[in-house]
């Protein structure tokens, strides 16, 4: 996918997010997220695109503080989630390719980069959204959500921040089974996990299924769809995946 793909499926997430969190109600709980309301999924959510949109903004080229969480609430509360959301994107779409500034993941370009991040941290949190509202679930396309995996896999659990480790050696498996070239084999020890892209040697654990499933799944949002081997890994993964802010 390249930066504008990821644009407008920043656009289009975030408007889903914000009628899912309108129906829902702001004090609906959100299930994924235990302990917040649809009220935290906006603040935090509407945080991190106002985060995002100054660094493409201003070209911050270390990291910068974000500018905390609003003391709003209710429609208020919506409409401005609604318009941090817009400035993410007009910003993302009119910022030239060559723009530099801080990024945390490698990309081809600190606009990739962001573009990217945001459309994959608003459709999470659309699905939390999803899941505070009830009722049926988006769908996730299935390139859209190898690339996911991808960045999940081998961007986040490729930093020594990663807590995914076990004591001896394993390896897990994730095979996406309706994308192309969607097959990762992680490898987990003491150290950070080591995940490449290929389906290369034996594994202990395999987890398969519909790519938009094994997002949910990997993101901590949906059972997965399908675990082959020893069960041990896939707990692993569900005690030790979680993303943080901090």
């Amino acid at each position: 996918m390249d930066t504008d793909a990821f644009v407008r499926t920043l656009d289009r997430e975030g408007g889903l997010l914000a009628s899912a969190a309108e129906a829902a109600g702001v004090d609906a709980e959100v299930p994924p997220c235990p302990g917040w309301q649809v009220r935290d999924l906006l603040r935090h959510t509407g945080m991190v695109h106002r985060w995002a949109t100054a660094f493409v903004a201003e070209g911050h080229p270390a990291y910068h503080p974000d500018g905390g969480l609003p003391d709003l609430d209710g429609a208020e509360l919506v409409t401005w989630f609604r318009a941090g959301h817009r400035s993410l994107v007009d910003t993302l779409s009119a910022a030239p390719p060559d723009m530099e500034c801080w990024h945390f993941l490698p990309a081809p370009s600190p606009l990739a980069f962001w573009a990217r991040r945001q459309a994959h941290e608003t459709t999470v949190h659309r699905m939390d959204a999803e899941a505070a509202r009830g009722g049926m679930a988006g769908e996730i396309a299935p390139d859209f959500a190898a690339d996911g995996i991808d960045e999940l896999l081998r961007g986040f659990h490729g930093r020594r921040t990663s807590r995914v480790r076990s004591e001896g050696p394993r390896v897990l498996r994730v095979r996406a089974t309706d994308a192309d070239d969607a097959v990762w084999t992680m490898r987990l020890s003491q150290e950070p996990p080591a995940a490449e892209r290929d389906g290369i040697g034996s594994a202990d654990c395999e987890l398969a299924g519909p790519a938009g499933q094994l997002y949910r799944a990997l993101w901590n949002r949906g059972p997965f769809p399908s675990v082959t081997g020893d069960v041990s890994v896939a707990g692993l993964w569900r005690e030790k995946s979680a993303v943080t802010w901090s």
